[in-house]
């Protein structure tokens, strides 16, 4: 094309080029315009996907979040259940009492429901929420920590075995440190489950440390029920049945170290025994 300066170009030659670069730059101007709406409207998709990942991972959180606190809520209540069945096994023991005694043993089986149905929930919140790291960890706390206060509702349930078979009993051995044994194995359960759930390491150490003090006292028992066993044969089966009971309240304070210990692995990372 001729330069519209070239003297030999016709004004109407020059007017149409000067009329297709014009074209060229409202085309180009136009070009300019859709690409940065393009850029725009790419930009809103993004902004988009990212606020609606945000969002699903706002809603799978909350919706972890509630299914943690519904486990946490019936550890909770196996805690309280565990406790009342070991305040009650010990009234049963201390009065012969047939009747609490049985009811006791029958109440076992509310535990027992409430473990199966924390167990379920910790599966069912794995399988649905995918939980990591730490949330993953304390889901499987709480559940080995279902399985031992299952446990410990046996003893109490074991100990009120004991207090059925004495009912009516004459002769009886001399137990006063039952009743603080009883008393504080009932109150180390209520603490271990609250350092479980706070995931309190201080607590969690002070609660194992107690257990000495319940070591302690079964040994009490043990040398003053056997020392009247010796000096009097009569008393020999009632002092049997104490002893068993006795075992079995300390054997409760052996598996609230086992939650101590998992409390603060869950708090540090370390295994540590807190009762060597």
């Amino acid at each position: 094309m001729r330069s519209p300066e070239d003297p030999s170009t016709s004004p109407a030659d020059r007017a149409a080029d000067r009329a297709a670069d014009r074209a060229d730059d409202r085309a180009d101007r136009a070009d300019d315009r859709a690409d940065r709406a393009d850029d725009r409207a790419a930009d809103r998709a993004d902004r988009a996907d990212d606020s609606s990942a945000e969002r699903r991972a706002t809603h799978i959180r909350e919706s972890l979040d509630v299914e943690m606190g519904d486990v946490k809520g019936g550890v909770l209540r196996m805690g309280s259940l565990v406790e009342e069945q070991i305040l009650a096994a010990h009234d049963a023991l201390l009065n012969r009492d047939a009747a609490l005694a049985q009811k006791v043993i029958t109440s076992d089986g509310r535990i027992n429901e409430v473990q199966r149905a924390v167990t379920a929930l910790v599966a069912m919140t794995i399988a649905t929420q995918a939980p990591v790291a730490s949330d993953l960890r304390f889901l499987i706390a709480l559940d080995r920590v279902t399985w031992e206060l299952e446990r410990i509702g046996d003893h109490a349930g074991s100990v009120a075995k004991q207090a059925r078979k004495l009912a009516g009993v004459v002769s009886m051995v001399t137990y006063d440190e039952l009743t603080p044994m009883a008393t504080l194995a009932a109150r180390q359960v209520r603490d271990v489950v609250m350092a479980l759930v706070d995931i309190d390491e201080a607590k969690a150490r002070l609660v194992a440390k107690r257990d000495d003090e319940i070591d302690r006292l079964y040994h009490q028992v043990f040398d003053d029920v056997l020392a009247e066993m010796r000096t009097d044969p009569t008393k020999v089966d009632p002092g049997t049945r104490i002893l068993f009971a006795a075992h079995y309240l300390e054997r409760i304070g052996d598996r609230v170290t086992n939650i101590a210990e998992d409390v603060v692995y869950l708090a540090t990372g370390e295994v540590e025994d807190l009762n060597p």
